[in-house]
């Protein structure tokens, strides 16, 4: 196989944060999927990373060990695709682990609101999650979906769980410039997540964009199912005018959301950059 049929989907979920599927039951879905490599960025924790790599060999498929961090730009909230950083360096450590933390008092509080109106309980919410996961918005879903009260996961976004609903809480997430620092700071490289999917709320603007770049912003997603043609086209405007690569990728959850793995990709030369900058190499078979 060429280089330039190489199919990489860089941004994917596990059940060690939101997704549906295991680490390796990730591998393994990536290979069914023809996949080359795949990037596993689960939010705000690297903990599916051992198990991912444990499957690489099995299914053939080369491992891009990631995160998305949870950030924002004055309450706009922003996510960060953090690449091949050192998962021990203390500063991005600690603030990922205080950002899940946040997640989880803000799961709580919203369950208590909701409780209300609805017929859910903690109990049903945690009955969502694997074991370790970080409870959040999408296991609230799922829990809503188990009651009956809305058909699926999609649905509660778009209504009870929406950022503009009764029962949102926001939670705690570091500055969005300084969390790019911090990525670099500990190694890794950061390209920022889905910039325009205004289905999911506010937008930073291009302003919050180039500070983030003149910060070591490496790239932006700009191949995502949430952005529209419009978005697209201004993304890939604004990414030459600054110098940032571009990714695409399937954000993939599992049975969760209908996003499907390999539906839009990046081209095997960027993530040779990643891998260059990066101070962890991609885990090959």
């Amino acid at each position: 196989m060429s280089a330039d049929e190489t199919r990489i989907d860089p941004h994917t979920h596990s059940d060690a944060s939101d997704g549906t599927d295991s680490p390796s039951d990730l591998l393994r879905a990536a290979a069914r999927a023809r996949l080359d490599v795949v990037g596993l960025t689960d939010h705000d924790t690297v903990r599916g990373w051992e198990e991912a790599a444990s499957a690489v060999g099995e299914t053939g498929v080369a491992l891009l060990r990631g995160a998305e961090v949870s950030c924002q730009h004055r309450g706009i909230s922003v996510h960060l695709l953090a690449y091949l950083h050192d998962p021990a360096e203390p500063r991005l450590a600690e603030e990922m682990e205080r950002s899940r933390r946040s997640r989880l008092d803000r799961a709580e509080t919203m369950v208590d609101r909701i409780a209300e109106d609805y017929p859910i309980t903690w109990e049903l919410v945690r009955a969502q999650a694997a074991e370790g996961a970080t409870i959040g918005r999408p296991h609230i879903a799922d829990a809503l979906v188990a009651a009956g009260v809305v058909p699926d996961r999609s649905t509660s976004f778009e209504t009870l769980l929406s950022v503009r609903g009764p029962y949102y809480v926001p939670y705690h997430a570091p500055d969005a410039v300084e969390t790019v620092e911090m990525v670099r700071a500990a190694g890794g490289v950061p390209v920022m997540a889905h910039p325009r999917a205004g289905v999911r709320g506010r937008v930073v603007t291009d302003a919050v964009i180039e500070a983030m770049t003149d910060a070591g912003l490496f790239a932006l997603e700009i191949d995502h199912r949430d952005h529209t043609p419009a978005a697209v086209a201004e993304l890939e405007a604004l990414a030459a005018r600054l110098g940032l690569e571009r990714t695409g990728s399937s954000d993939y959850h599992g049975d969760g959301k209908p996003n499907v793995l390999g539906e839009r990709t990046t081209a095997p030369a960027v993530l040779e950059r990643i891998e260059a900058e990066g101070a962890l190499p991609v885990v090959r078979p």
